[in-house]
């Protein structure tokens, strides 16, 4: 393992990935006209669940390991994502199968918490949750085994490279469409929303956690956009890399094109009404069709 890379990739997952929730509020308010708050809010936000007390509506264990399993899935899956500096786990341990299952892992954290938490609002949320899972996740592999079959590797690193030397191509254009249509839901932002719902099922699954355990919930979402957002940066958008000398350009360059991507994806949230689970599921058959199509085209070498 590369300790420095490991501890910059949870550094900057930790640490920045509020900012970029900030950015998306601000924007959000702007569009419609308000002032919003303040920039570092989600900061302020974790601070104070952070200092709150906790009320918990059930004893289950499982209600309890719910929230820092999905942060710790989350930090595990930063592990294996490329974010300007390398993956930090080399050969198998940092591989796209091993990315996938472990990504996998926060959102059945929520599914079970929810579950667990004995409320009818948040099983109806859990079950919201498990059927976004079912329908988001399988877009996501489809797009990134397009990538595979066009690098013909497995690991991102390798990937990388290759990507950065051999520049665009139809497929991965594609695919990397597809890829930002699944980030949009893996967010949980408009018109993927569905699991929260604040105006029907009023937070779903998070709707009887409080205190440290919500901003546990909180602050893994706001991680998971910023790691998906590299990997969509770094393997779908081609760019060339500096020499090891100078990794720390790779990492800003990186994170500028987060702020891009977050950008989009507030666009999208602030002009977009929420659609309803069937309607999610139809237009996800629809983007995984365009990935199958991107695949195909991988596969005969375009």
């Amino acid at each position: 393992m590369n300790w420095g890379i490991a501890i910059l990739n949870v550094a900057l997952v930790l640490l920045l990935s509020p900012l970029y929730e900030g950015v998306i509020r601000k924007l959000k308010a702007r569009i419609h006209s308000r002032m919003g708050p303040p920039i570092i809010q989600p900061y302020l936000d974790l601070l104070k669940l952070l200092g709150k007390e906790e009320l918990r509506s059930s004893a289950s264990f499982y209600f309890r390991l719910a929230p820092p399993l999905c942060l710790a899935a989350v930090l595990v899956t930063a592990l294996l994502a490329p974010m300007g500096g390398g993956t930090p786990l080399k050969g198998f341990s940092g591989d796209i199968i091993v990315f996938l299952c472990v990504s996998s892992l926060s959102a059945v954290a929520i599914i079970i918490g929810a579950f667990a938490s004995g409320s009818p609002y948040a099983s109806v949320g859990g079950s919201r949750e498990m059927m976004m899972l079912l329908t988001v996740e399988p877009v996501m592999w489809i797009a990134l085994i397009t990538a595979v079959v066009k690098s013909g590797t497995l690991r991102f690193d390798e990937m990388v490279a290759h990507y950065a030397t051999n520049g665009w191509a139809v497929s991965l254009a594609l695919a990397g469409v597809v890829f930002l249509a699944a980030l949009q839901a893996q967010l949980g932002k408009l018109p993927f929303d569905i699991p929260e719902a604040d105006q029907e099922i009023m937070e779903g699954p998070f709707m009887e956690y409080s205190g440290p355990s919500l901003a546990l919930y909180r602050w893994s979402f706001f991680a998971r956009g910023l790691f998906l957002a590299s990997v969509l940066a770094q393997v779908f958008i081609p760019w060339a890399h500096f020499a090891h000398l100078a990794v720390w350009l790779n990492v800003l360059i990186n994170l500028g094109w987060v702020l891009v991507l977050m950008l989009l994806v507030g666009l999208v949230d602030s002009v977009v009404p929420r659609l309803r689970i069937d309607q999610s599921m139809n237009w996800f058959a629809r983007v995984a069709c365009v990935g199958i199509v991107a695949l195909l085209l991988a596969v005969g070498g375009l």
